[in-house]
């Protein structure tokens, strides 16, 4: 395999495993938003991708898909169990998702997070050619960015975390706290969702480790008595903006979204909620306040639906199991005591859905409602607002999503409030057009100006730096 000039190390390749027509073993581009992400930056170089094949035990040789070269990484079902839903999504998840539920620490979980996050650096220091690229992505993969390092001093490294990190008082109950910093001193380049985010990082740097930062740089000091500076600061991601304009101006969407509300009964305004099912995305809290709008008699069923599409995830992890009985048990109550014969008050699909499909939803949509407990940033959110070019349509979002950071036109919420909430949802379901048109115009703005290209771009900009930097070094050495 050819070497390349760009690796992107993830948990997955951006490909699902399939079978074609005859049956045989095929590929095809995973929907998930970091492969979305990265697509863009990924068409305009020659480079390669580091990850999980999606199949426990599956072992495959590298191969090209779409121009870019994929290095499959194995992982066996213990593995999967202890690095994946253990450690990275038992611990690390709840842990930077402010503790909404209680982390877990296990010595064999950690010991199989460092194995895992080995290979994983071992693999893209054999992909990566001289004096090249690395940009490590996210939260399971927190060790790489030191242990590449390591292996090839050669490249340069970034690594970009999607998820919240959190405030030090949190931060400093995981057991391997110091390890963890450590790992991801490894990169040159650390990125952020939020300004808070990379000064939470900052904060515990100091705290931990003792290093000295000062505005978005970290002196991290070198066993030969020398120091070495990296930069750790936000960079929000964002989306292909233009991609769902023009989803949106295909007439057989714009007709889908017709067809939807008539589904739903024509009700006068349609709610819609988007979420992975996982406990920090507020579904309980929205699903509360709605309940009780229906109860006080402020919505009724027929004039108002709620439309939740809740896609499944980690369906192996207890704590996920016990949130979908929750939420669908209180769907089925609500539903129970106040659908009609024509109308139904929560239409719930716990299922995913092609793009093409999303983009209907959200055109069907009155008023978008993101009430994360919180989020890294949240998609769903500058989706919904790009589709909408005729500026119609209210967001309602959670000022604990790094959208909030962006989107201040947006109805902000805080999603603990519930009666701040049911105030929030009638100001949404009630505001005049010319209201909606003004926000929707601000936000629009905001995200055509800042897509997931500029993210891209900015990011790799600042690696670029470090490397011509590096470059300049070893002339000079030379």
């Amino acid at each position: 395999m050819p070497k390349a000039d760009l690796v992107v190390v993830a948990n997955r390749l951006p490909v699902d495993r399939i079978e074609d027509e005859r049956g045989e073993p095929a590929w095809r581009r995973s929907p998930g938003g970091l492969v979305t992400a990265l697509e863009q930056v990924m068409k305009t170089v020659d480079g390669a991708w580091v990850g999980w094949a999606g199949k426990a035990g599956l072992t495959v040789e590298p191969f090209e898909f779409d121009g870019t070269q994929l290095v499959p990484v194995s992982l066996d079902e213990e593995e999967l169990e202890s690095y994946y839903e253990g450690f990275s999504n038992g611990t690390i998840w709840p842990l930077y998702h402010d503790v909404i539920a209680t982390p877990v620490y296990k010595r064999s979980w950690w010991d199989s997070y460092v194995r895992v996050n080995r290979r994983f650096a071992e693999a893209a220091a054999e992909a990566v050619g001289e004096g090249g690229v690395v940009w490590v992505q996210d939260y399971q993969l927190q060790l790489v960015p030191q242990m590449l390092r390591e292996l090839r001093p050669d490249v340069t490294i970034g690594y970009f975390h999607h998820i919240p990190f959190p405030a030090y008082g949190l931060y400093s109950q995981l057991p391997w706290r110091r390890q963890v910093l450590e790992g991801l001193l490894g990169a040159d380049v650390i990125g952020f969702q939020r300004v808070a985010d990379a000064g939470n990082f900052q904060r515990s740097i100091r705290r931990v480790l003792k290093f000295t930062t000062k505005s978005d740089s970290i002196t991290i000091p070198q066993p030969d008595g020398t120091s070495r500076t990296a930069v750790a600061k936000a960079y929000p991601i964002s989306i292909d903006a233009h991609s769902f304009i023009e989803l949106a101006k295909d007439p057989a969407i714009r007709d889908r979204a017709r067809e939807i509300r008539e589904q739903l009964g024509s009700p006068s305004k349609v709610l819609l909620g988007v979420d992975r099912l996982d406990y920090t995305k507020g579904i309980r809290h929205r699903l509360k306040a709605f309940g009780e709008l229906l109860v006080d008699g402020k919505v009724k069923v027929g004039d108002v639906t709620l439309v939740q599409v809740a896609s499944p995830s980690r369906p192996g992890v207890e704590a996920y199991q016990d949130l979908r009985d929750e939420i669908e048990l209180t769907v089925g109550r609500i539903n129970g005591d106040y659908d009609t014969i024509n109308h139904t008050a929560i239409r719930y699909l716990h299922q995913g859905f092609p793009r093409e499909e999303m983009v209907a939803l959200y055109l069907a949509a009155d008023v978008m409602l993101v009430t994360a407990l919180r989020d890294g940033m949240n998609l769903v959110a500058k989706e919904y607002v790009a589709v909408h070019t005729d500026n119609r349509g209210v967001l309602m979002l959670s000022e604990f999503a790094g959208a909030a950071d962006e989107l201040g036109s947006a109805l902000l919420v805080n999603p603990h409030d519930i009666d701040g909430m049911k105030d929030t949802i009638m100001r949404a379901i009630e505001m005049p057009e010319s209201e909606q048109s003004r926000r929707m115009r601000s936000m629009r703005r905001r995200v055509l100006e800042n897509d997931v290209e500029r993210w891209g771009q900015k990011f790799l900009a600042d690696v670029e730096a470090f490397r011509a930097a590096r470059t300049r070094r070893g002339e000079d050495a030379g």
